[in-house]
């Protein structure tokens, strides 16, 4: 007999609801509903005119149908996570609001502008394709070290990698233990350190902490050989021991986000495997150390994805950053990608400034054997979490070998980072762990001060082996987290001492002011 393709049932049912939804579509019954707050709706003559009314009934009826389809047939979950996302690619870019002849608000504006709109809007395509990238905000409103990225530090050191920030004290006396942050490498540091008012690096300093963050430079063909123990020697365990000794301290506690918590993990393995003790803590943020369930990035990841690359840019060159970038938008393309081509294509308009997005429009490349390296070993075959199966920086890495305490964020709603993949470090390393879940997604959940009184996260007792169970007991806590991980933090702060007069020390003189030199080069 030939293989089954779809469940019986499940594709009975999605006929079935096919067949309802679109009898209300052919006798304009209200009675498909789009999801609540779904912005692509929101022009009244979806709601009172019969024609876009009946377009929007049957875009409704041939998602659902699509989508059902999709559940419906018979794959292994790797295969229906990639089926699954790029179907609902297909139905976002499907949706009537993206297209000029069925977008209500673009004819409207066409009509009373006597088709200035769709000139303005030619002319917005023609300078976007010019450029390479969809335009989301006005990149004119903002400048690196002018009104982004500006607490005051200085560059204390600098390699061909990265660049070495130490940040300025905002308090009278400082934890005797400097706070060494590793952000990811495939975007600039300035997420953390955007506005005064949500600046984690603002906040951490007037937390009574040193901070040392590093600046990783945007690479060009000049680093089109580094590869992932280059970052690990050359960045991560090099800054860790720049801040040590221009603090004097014993240890340091350390903090990576994301891909920067991938590096730091590993860093950290490595120097435990040479008996190194120079870390007293490791916080990681919306970071993947187990890839077996890698979020919406993994529908992008196949055997032969990965052999391309490695033949490609593997043995030397340069992944663009802006087509990196242009994959994380996709990811979101209801957020990042449609909304743009309606309000700069169809209705002839310029997008609004959002410091937000300046930063997540100012992309960085990375070097090839690096990107292959993680493909590979993270997201294709996920080695890293296996004891012993990689070598690193000539050392087999083993993360239960991290045995020092632990700080581990996810986010409830990441789709880069699910959150229970991100719990699975609790398991993976050897020290005692605190785990948190803060609400929202991977940026959001993460930048949330404490002064904007947002959302909440979930704190609880030690993590067993079941994210689930763990999130049954854990207290829901109103606001930020980042409290909660100050206090946690303290513990492993050392002592209070005077503040430093000034950065660096003899050796590590200030070569510049922050936020430096590789955070502001761009490769468009």
């Amino acid at each position: 007999m030939p293989p089954r393709l779809y469940h019986s049932d499940a594709l009975f049912q999605a006929y079935f609801r096919a067949a309802q939804d679109w009898a209300n579509v052919l006798t304009l019954a209200p009675a498909i509903a789009a999801e609540n707050g779904d912005r692509r709706f929101q022009a009244p003559e979806w709601h009172e005119h019969p024609w876009y009314g009946a377009l929007k009934q049957a875009y409704s009826a041939n998602s659902r149908w699509l989508a059902a389809m999709v559940e419906a047939i018979d794959l292994g979950d790797t295969e229906k996570q990639k089926l699954r996302f790029f179907t609902g690619q297909l139905i976002d870019m499907m949706c009537p609001a993206n297209f000029a002849a069925t977008n209500p608000e673009a004819a409207r504006q066409a009509l009373e502008s006597g088709g200035e709109s769709l000139r303005a809007g030619l002319a917005n395509l023609l300078s976007d394709l010019e450029r390479g990238r969809i335009a989301i905000t006005d990149e004119a409103a903002f400048e690196v070290g002018r009104n982004v990225a500006v607490s005051q530090g200085s560059v204390v050191f600098e390699c061909e990698l990265m660049q070495l920030i130490q940040y300025a004290p905002l308090t009278s006396h400082v934890a005797s233990r400097p706070l060494v942050i590793v952000p990811p490498c495939v975007n600039k540091f300035y997420i953390l350190d955007l506005q005064p008012a949500n600046s984690f690096v603002r906040f951490a300093c007037e937390q009574g902490y040193t901070v040392f963050l590093v600046s990783w430079r945007n690479p060009c063909l000049e680093l089109k050989d580094t590869s992932w123990d280059d970052y690990l020697e050359q960045g991560v365990m090099q800054a860790i021991d720049v801040a040590l000794e221009i603090s004097g301290a014993d240890q340091a506690n350390t903090l990576g986000w994301c891909i920067g918590g991938t590096l730091l993990a590993s860093a950290l393995a490595v120097m435990r495997a040479r008996s190194e003790a120079k870390v007293a803590s490791m916080t990681l943020l919306t970071t993947l150390l187990d890839f077996e369930e890698p979020g919406d990035l993994g529908a992008f990841v196949s055997a032969p994805v990965v052999s391309h690359y490695e033949q490609a840019i593997g043995g030397g060159g340069i992944l663009r950053g802006k087509d990196l970038g242009f994959v994380f938008q996709l990811l979101r393309a209801n957020d990042l990608v449609w909304p743009y081509v309606v309000n700069n294509y169809l209705k002839g308009q310029q997008p609004e400034p959002f410091d937000l997005l300046y930063w997540n429009a100012d992309t960085t490349n990375l070097p090839g054997p690096m990107f292959a390296w993680l493909l590979r070993n993270g997201y294709l075959e996920n080695r890293l979490c296996e004891p012993d199966r990689l070598a690193v920086c000539g050392q087999m890495l083993d993360l239960g070998k991290v045995d020092m305490p632990s700080y581990i964020l996810a986010a409830q709603s990441d789709h880069l980072v699910p959150w229970r993949s991100a719990y699975r470090a609790t398991q993976l390393l050897g020290g005692d762990s605190q785990f948190v879940l803060g609400a929202s997604g991977h940026i959001a959940g993460v930048i949330n001060p404490p002064s904007a009184g947002k959302r909440n996260f979930w704190a609880g007792k030690k993590p067993g082996a079941n994210a689930d169970e763990w999130l049954s007991r854990a207290e829901a806590i109103p606001g930020s987290w980042w409290i909660h991980w100050s206090q946690w933090l303290r513990r492993h702060a050392g002592k209070k001492m005077p503040a430093p007069a000034g950065p660096g020390n003899d050796r590590h003189r200030p070569l510049e002011r922050a936020p430096g030199r590789y955070v502001r080069v761009r490769h468009d």
